[in-house]
C-alpha cells in the first residue's frame, strides 16, 4: 500500500496546458529524449517486441525441431551459434519465439488491470464516501497477500496453463493499480476546475470523462508500465514452477526449468533464458523509470 501511495504521490496529475505555451506532453517528450538511459531502454523494449512479431522471419530454425544426438552443443557451435538445449533443439531460435510467450505473459496482465484497477480506482475516488471505504477495503484483502504467493496460489487453484496463469496475474495486479487511481483521482476532484463543472450542473459521467480522466491515466500508465518487469518475472516463475506455459512451447521461465539439470555440463547454455528474463526486466524498469522523471511537473 505504501508502495502505491507513493507512486501516486510522486506522478501527480499533470497540469492544464497554458495557451501559448508549450503542451505538457510535448515537455514530456523533450525531458524523456534527454534521458540517455530511458531512452536505450525503450530501443531494447522496441528490439524485443519486434523479435517476437517478426519471429518466423528471423529465427533460423524450427524451436521445436531437435535430435538428441546434438543436445547440449555448446555457444559458438558451428550452426547453433547460442548452443543447443536438452532435446538438442536451436537455442537462438527458442529465445526468438520465447520473447513471444514471455511478452504476453507479462505485458498482458498488466494492460487488463490497468483497465480494471483504473476503473474501480477512479470510481471509488470520485464518489468517495461509503462506496469509497467498501470498494477499497476490499482491494486491500488482496493487496494484503504477497504478490508472488498470491499468483502461485490462483494458478495452483485454476490449472495450469497459459490463460489461467494470465488470469492469476492479472488478479494480482489489479489492487495496486486500482490503489494508484483512487488516491491521484482523489487529489483531482478537488480541483477548481472540477468543482467549477460541478457547480454549473455537469453530470458526473461527463466530469470524469473530460475533466478526470485526461488528468488521472498519465500517472496511472506510468505505475502500469513499472509493474511489467514484475510481471515478466512473476510468470517466469510461474512457467518455471510448471503452473504456466507448458512443454514443447517456447517460454523463458520454462526453459530455465528444462535447462536446470544442465548448469552442471553447459552452465553458459542454461543461463541464456536468465539473462533474457533480466535484460527485459531491467529494460522495462529503466523506461518506467525515465516516464515517471519526465512527467515529474517539478523538473
Amino acid at each position: 500500500m505504501a508502495i502505491a501511495k507513493s507512486a501516486a504521490a510522486s506522478t501527480a496529475a499533470p497540469p492544464v496546458a497554458i495557451a501559448g505555451s508549450e503542451g505538457y506532453w510535448a515537455s514530456v517528450w523533450r525531458r524523456l529524449r534527454r534521458d540517455k538511459v530511458a531512452m536505450a531502454a525503450g530501443l531494447v523494449v522496441l528490439a524485443l517486441i519486434l523479435m517476437a512479431l517478426l519471429a518466423p522471419y528471423i529465427a533460423p530454425a524450427d524451436p521445436l525441431s531437435g535430435r538428441i544426438t546434438r543436445r547440449l552443443r555448446p555457444i559458438g557451435t558451428e550452426g547453433f551459434p547460442l548452443g543447443t538445449d536438452e532435446l538438442g533443439r536451436d537455442m537462438l531460435s527458442r529465445l526468438i519465439y520465447g520473447a513471444r510467450m514471455s511478452l504476453l505473459m507479462g505485458v498482458t496482465p498488466v494492460i487488463i488491470a490497468f483497465g480494471l484497477g483504473s476503473a474501480i480506482g477512479i470510481v471509488s475516488g470520485y464518489l468517495g464516501g461509503l462506496f469509497n471505504t467498501i470498494a477499497m477495503r476490499t482491494i486491500d484483502i488482496f493487496y494484503a497477500f504477497p504478490s508472488v504467493l498470491l499468483a502461485v496460489a490462483l494458478s495452483g487453484a485454476l490449472g495450469a496453463g497459459l490463460t489461467n496463469a494470465m488470469v492469476s496475474l492479472s488478479v494480482v495486479f489489479i489492487p495496486p493499480i486500482a490503489r494508484v487511481a483512487e488516491a491521484v483521482t482523489t487529489q483531482v476532484r478537488n480541483r477548481d476546475y472540477v468543482e467549477a463543472a460541478r457547480a454549473s450542473g455537469a453530470p458526473g459521467f461527463t466530469i470524469v470523462r473530460v475533466h478526470v480522466l485526461g488528468n488521472v491515466l498519465g500517472p496511472i500508465f506510468v505505475y502500469a508500465t513499472s509493474l511489467i518487469s514484475v510481471s515478466m518475472i512473476l510468470a517466469s516463475g510461474l512457467s518455471f514452477l510448471g503452473l504456466g506455459v507448458r512443454p514443447p512451447d517456447p517460454e523463458w521461465g520454462l526453459m530455465l526449468n528444462t535447462l536446470r539439470t544442465a548448469i552442471y555440463t553447459q552452465p553458459w547454455v542454461a543461463a541464456l533464458p536468465g539473462v533474457m528474463i533480466f535484460i527485459t526486466s531491467i529494460s522495462f524498469n529503466l523506461l518506467s523509470d525515465g516516464l515517471r522523471s519526465a512527467m515529474d511537473v517539478k523538473q
